[in-house]
């Protein structure tokens, strides 16, 4: 038997509809940004992205009575790479996948050095790295988003901090020199 859908039995959009709408459309591009510096390809940044706001659609109700919808839909984006690389997914072996054209900075070979050295690092070290130095997230805040101590934040900030010295190794970053701080730390343009 078939069953005819008549005009008014189509979904119209209710506000949370539009309110979801007008939330993913604000911040597609921050998470996809952000999905790229995890896996290191814009496919499966866009992939990433996707999966984290149908998952947050689900919840949108609840979400938007919460303070930081934006802090909540980071949290599912993170927490959705490092299931997904735990499934490995994305990859069939790390290293596999090279860099999409990237946009131009200020010295694009320290940016291409330091995303591919960033690729290689573990998933959840990954993922915390880029919370911590991209996202510009407190200790604390990572933790919550991650849904882990703030002891494992640390410990993992500092293996992937040695994992990149491990695999920069000699990297030449001599042009760098011109990005160097007072601090002497680097400031690279992601």
């Amino acid at each position: 038997m078939t069953r005819l859908v008549t005009r008014s039995a189509i979904h119209a959009p209710d506000e949370q509809d539009i309110t979801f709408d007008e939330f993913a459309r604000s911040r597609q591009t921050h998470l996809r940004r952000a999905a790229y510096l995890l896996c290191g390809d814009w496919h499966l940044a866009e992939d990433l992205t996707q999966t984290s706001l149908a998952k947050l659609y689900a919840v949108w109700r609840r979400v938007q009575r919460t303070d930081s919808p934006d802090a909540y839909a980071r949290k599912v984006l993170y927490r959705t790479f490092v299931d997904e690389t735990r499934r490995r997914r994305w990859w069939e072996r790390p290293g596999s996948h090279e860099y999409d054209a990237v946009a131009p900075a200020q010295d694009p070979e320290l940016r291409l050095t330091l995303l591919d050295a960033l690729r290689q690092v573990p998933a959840r070290s990954r993922a915390v790295l880029v919370l911590r130095f991209w996202e510009d997230q407190s200790v604390e805040e990572t933790a919550a988003a991650l849904g882990c101590s703030t002891g494992t934040v640390k410990s993992q900030t500092s293996r992937g901090l040695a994992a990149l010295r491990r695999i920069l190794g000699d990297t030449p970053l001599g042009s760098a020199s011109s990005h160097r701080t007072g601090t002497g730390y680097l400031t690279v343009e992601w």
